[in-house]
């Protein structure tokens, strides 16, 4: 088993016996459930694989360890995750994965077939993406769809938040624009509309 802490997220993973270079990781992300899944190491060559993106069946020929991020904004042109660092540090490239905050960046498109995936798209007009808005929690924006993904992940089982779980939860997103006041003040709008 290798064990790597990234940003403060633990990553476990363990080579499968049966599947030379590939293995099985555990993503831990602070305020949220742990994501499982597996991850292929090493160049392959492109394969066919089908996702599901914000309740669309999606087929796409890729290699299997190619990012996620790749594939939603390029070929299902789906630009809400951002590229922000590409080493899953910063949370601009978040999407929920069976409900689960996870960074597309560090996930590879093996590791996501078959799993429900949703982007900042396929939220609709949800109660947090209205809080974002009536709270004026934006500048740049480039920070949102990982505010709001993560935001959402989080409310899903914090439904009646501390501001101290709050600040938690979000810790691991980066806003450089300091508009961190009007972002805790949208994700507690959020949580009072529930």
């Amino acid at each position: 088993m290798i064990t790597q802490s990234i940003c403060m997220r633990t990553i476990s993973c363990t080579p499968l016996p049966c599947q030379a270079g590939r293995r099985h990781c555990v993503i831990d992300t602070p305020g949220a459930a742990p994501w499982i899944g597996e991850t292929v190491l090493g160049p392959e060559r492109e394969t066919s694989c089908t996702i599901i993106v914000n309740g669309t069946s999606h087929t796409v020929a890729a290699a299997p360890d190619t990012p996620l991020i790749y594939i939603l904004r390029n070929d299902l042109a789906l630009n809400g995750p951002k590229f922000g660092c590409g080493l899953g540090e910063c949370g601009a490239c978040m999407v929920l994965i069976d409900g689960r905050a996870a960074r597309s960046c560090v996930v590879a498109l093996a590791a996501a077939a078959g799993r429900d995936i949703t982007t900042l798209e396929g939220l609709g007009n949800c109660r947090v993406q209205r809080a974002f808005i009536e709270a004026q929690a934006a500048q740049c924006g480039y920070c949102l769809n990982g505010m709001i993904i993560t935001t959402k992940a989080f409310l899903a089982h914090t439904p009646h938040p501390t501001d101290t779980e709050i600040r938690s939860a979000l810790q691991h997103n980066l806003c450089r624009c300091g508009a961190h006041i009007e972002i805790l003040q949208a994700v507690r709008r959020a949580a009072e509309a529930a």
